[in-house]
């Protein structure tokens, strides 16, 4: 008599509704079978299996005769009468020999009446055996998936989405768990909440100072909220802001001066200085070029304006970065010469170029390098996964942990804050289709290069600057990230011919660039693999781009929170 000890975690639904303890979990049965599959047994057995608990629990159970190995792991949830769905984590089975572990990964929710069938968990690539169980597994669980995670077009010319009218249409294992859910939408209430108090306090105040910006930043603050509060007028931190801010992506080292920079008679001594800092290396540009000619928006039935400013920089001995001249528009037949700012013009004239800058970079920021570059790449890459990679598979297995919730919170973008009639419709500059349009444009720069801090860095010059620590950072999270997906990556591919010969891989790469990315081929992203390098550089693009890049931008608007401009 076999004895095979089960471990299991279960957690419900939702934290306020618990599944009936007496809920069974599988059949009880002693006898083994014969499987449909040649030269496979399986063995029915069950017990009354707590779902609402979110510990560990444990059973065991006699098995009359040898199973061999354990290959899967099939699990049932009966209807009750609150049939509450219950989230697996895994099961683990201990053989009667010591240290004899099987695990069997799970995550995801068990229905009422549904029948899990979960594979043995060690990663595998696919088998040339048709007969083989965990191919034919593979082939349907993919079969299946393709069926739920389907593509659409959210707007004609930009990277596809998770087909879904709202969360609520998106498969259970893609929403948020109880605990994120919660935690979200408390975060959008208290927000919304701070919002319409400080506009009841302000309603009947004037603003006729600087200073009565105050009368709106207030409640809970950080030491760096703080820091940017009380400095956010200095040409220090504007400077700064560039090179660690909320949006990094901007600012280059010039080679030349910019064509559209014309300075008018009587600026010889600024041509001056210009040439002499960018014979030293020391000139940087921050230009916002791709804002030009995107159609404003009209909230309230006021017109709103934009701006599509140049800013020139120098990196003094210290190592600050100063703006050395602002052009808000650049030339246009009707302004061949468009005025310039200076810091030694009258203060509040230097202070509304800086505060133009600063809304022309909460465009940038939040549509080209948030919304683009990390969260629409990040669900093509999420959706081209879940369809083409089985669970069984080693890059599913590295990328899954990084993709969590992205096809939620993507989805919720979609149907509350750049909708139709939603937040930026309401209160930004650019909402009202201009919006798109400024998406369009960002897309031509997405390029494969641009996604990965070496050469992204390289590229506009900021290899090795003092004082650039996002630079330092994404480059040494690049190098961490690409040791980590090396190790996992030679543990399955022991060649390139390997890599080349894996049809589940070469479809997920087609999938992103051709399909999700539609047709991203021409900027740089491959349609194949053909080596072990090309691959590692790829994965460690994607789990880049899904967690320290969009950690570092969408993290970094607490420097917008405590400064006027957007």
């Amino acid at each position: 008599m076999k004895v095979l000890r089960l471990r299991h975690q279960f957690k419900t639904l939702r934290a306020t509704r618990r599944a009936p303890s007496s809920s069974r979990c599988d059949g009880a049965s002693d006898t083994p079978r014969k499987c449909p599959e040649e030269g496979t047994t399986e063995a029915v057995f069950g017990g009354l299996v707590n779902g609402g608990s979110t510990k560990e629990e444990e059973f065991e159970h006699d098995i009359p005769e040898d199973l061999g190995p354990l290959q899967f792991v099939k699990l049932r949830k009966h209807h009750s009468l609150v049939d509450n769905a219950w989230f697996c984590d895994h099961i683990t089975v201990q053989g009667p020999v010591a240290f004899e572990e099987a695990a069997f990964p799970c995550y995801c929710w068990v229905q009422a009446g549904s029948v899990l069938c979960l594979p043995e968990g060690t990663a595998c690539l696919a088998g040339n055996n048709a007969l083989d169980v965990f191919q034919k597994h593979r082939e349907q669980e993919l079969k299946e998936r393709r069926q739920i995670y389907c593509w659409a077009t959210w707007k004609e010319g930009l990277p596809l989405t998770m087909a879904a009218g709202c969360e609520d249409d998106l498969p259970a294992n893609m929403r948020f768990h109880e605990e994120k859910r919660l935690d979200f939408e408390w975060t959008l209430k208290a927000g919304a909440l701070g919002m319409v108090l400080k506009r009841v306090y302000t309603l009947l105040r004037s603003w006729n100072r600087v200073e009565d910006f105050d009368h709106i930043f207030w409640g809970q603050k950080s030491i760096l909220a703080e820091k940017v509060h009380q400095r956010w007028q200095d040409d220090e931190l504007f400077g700064y802001q560039f090179l660690n801010g909320a949006n990094p992506m901007l600012l280059r080292r010039c080679t030349s001066l910019p064509s559209r920079l014309v300075l008018p008679s009587g600026m010889e001594e600024l041509q001056a200085q210009l040439e002499k800092e960018l014979q030293n290396s020391s000139l940087f540009e921050a230009d916002f070029i791709l804002l030009d000619g995107i159609p404003a928006n009209v909230i309230q039935g006021e017109k709103q304006y934009l701006a599509a400013p140049l800013v020139m920089l120098k990196m003094d001995t210290s190592g600050k970065l100063l703006p050395m001249v602002i052009q808000i528009q650049p030339p246009s037949p009707s302004s061949p010469t468009p005025p310039l700012f200076l810091p030694s013009d009258p203060p509040l004239a230097w202070l509304l170029a800086k505060s133009w800058v600063r809304n022309s970079d909460f465009q940038l920021h939040q549509l080209q390098y948030h919304l683009l570059n990390t969260h629409m790449l990040a669900e093509v890459i999420a959706v081209a996964t879940m369809r083409c990679l089985p669970g069984l598979h080693p890059v599913f297995k590295l990328l899954i942990p990084h993709i969590r919730y992205t096809i939620e919170i993507n989805t919720r973008a979609r149907t509350q804050l750049i909708s139709d009639g939603g937040v930026f419709d309401k209160a930004v500059s650019t909402g009202g289709g201009g919006h798109v349009h400024l998406l369009h444009r960002a897309l031509a720069q997405l390029t494969y290069c641009s996604l990965c801090p070496p050469n992204n860095l390289a590229d506009r010059g900021l290899l090795g600057t003092p004082g650039a620590l996002y630079a330092h950072d994404a480059l040494q999270l690049w190098e961490i990230t690409a040791r980590y997906v090396e190790g996992i990556i030679h543990l399955f591919y022991h060649g390139d011919d390997v890599v080349r010969g894996d049809p589940e891989l070469q479809a997920w790469c087609r999938e992103i660039t051709e399909v999700g990315l539609c047709q991203a081929q021409d900027r740089g992203f491959p349609i194949s693999f053909q080596s072990q390098n090309q691959l590692c550089h790829f994965l460690t693009m994607c789990v880049f781009t899904c967690t320290a890049q969009h950690g570092a931008i969408n993290q970094g608007q607490v420097w917008r929170a405590e400064s006027p401009g957007p």
